[in-house]
C-alpha cells in the first residue's frame, strides 16, 4: 500500500474538522453497512464447505456492527447531524473499496477473500492509530469521539488466528489460487489508497 497525504495531514492537525473529517465520517457511514453485508454473504457461502472461513467472516461482520455503533460520536464531533447525513452524496472514489469487497463476496473463494482482506489490516490499523492520536492532541476529541478509530487500531489476536485457520483450510482444500489472490489483494489495496486520496482531493 502506498503512502498518501491525508493521514499525515490529519496527524498534523491540518485537516478541517467540519469538511474533511466530516467527509471521512460520512463515507464510513456508507462503507460499514456495505462491508457488513458482504462479510455475511461470505460467511453464508463458506458455511458448508469452509467453516473456518465462515467463522472469520462472521467475526468481521460482528466487528462492523461494533464499529458502526462507535462512528456516531465521531460524526457528531465533526458537526454531522442526521439531516447532513441524509443529504450527503458519497464520493465514487471512496465507495470503490466497498464495491470491490462486494465483488469479492460474489466471485472470490472465501479463503482468497480472507487473504486479500487481511493484507489491508496492518495498514488500516496503523492509519486508525495515527488518526485517533491526532484527534485527541490536535482537535480535542473525547475518547468517545475517538472510539471508532481506537477499535480498529488495536490488533485482534482472535481475528488473526481465525484468518490463519481460514487460509490454511482453503489451501488444504486446494481452494486458493495464489496468483489470483495476489491480484485480489493488489486491487483491494489500490481501492483503499483511492479512498484516502479521494478524501484528500475533496479537502478545501
Amino acid at each position: 500500500m502506498t503512502d498518501h497525504p491525508l493521514v499525515p495531514l490529519i496527524a498534523r492537525g491540518e485537516a478541517d474538522r467540519t469538511t474533511t473529517l466530516a467527509a471521512l465520517a460520512l463515507e464510513q457511514g456508507w462503507v460499514i453497512p456495505a462491508d457488513r453485508l458482504a462479510f455475511l454473504h461470505l460467511a453464508q457461502r463458506a458455511a458448508t464447505g469452509a467453516p473456518e472461513s465462515a467463522a472469520f467472516f462472521t467475526l468481521l461482520a460482528e466487528g462492523e456492527v461494533l464499529a458502526g455503533e462507535r462512528l456516531g460520536a465521531f460524526a457528531k464531533a465533526c458537526d454531522v447531524d442526521e439531516a447532513r447525513s441524509r443529504e450527503y452524496k458519497p464520493l465514487p472514489g471512496c465507495q470503490a473499496y466497498p464495491a470491490y469487497v462486494a465483488w469479492l463476496a460474489l466471485n472470490a473463494s472465501p479463503a482468497e477473500a480472507v487473504l486479500a482482506l487481511t493484507a489491508n489490516f496492518a495498514a488500516w490499523g496503523g492509519y486508525c492509530a495515527t488518526i485517533a492520536e491526532a484527534l485527541r492532541s490536535h482537535y480535542g476529541f473525547t475518547d468517545e469521539a475517538c472510539a471508532f478509530f481506537d477499535f480498529f487500531a488495536e490488533p485482534s489476536a482472535e481475528l488473526e488466528q481465525a484468518a490463519t485457520a481460514a487460509i490454511q483450510e482453503g489451501r488444504d482444500a486446494c481452494q486458493v489460487d495464489e496468483a489470483r489472490a495476489q491480484d485480489y489483494t493488489r486491487l483491494l489495496q489500490t481501492y483503499e489508497d483511492q479512498f484516502w486520496s479521494t478524501l484528500r482531493g475533496s479537502a478545501p
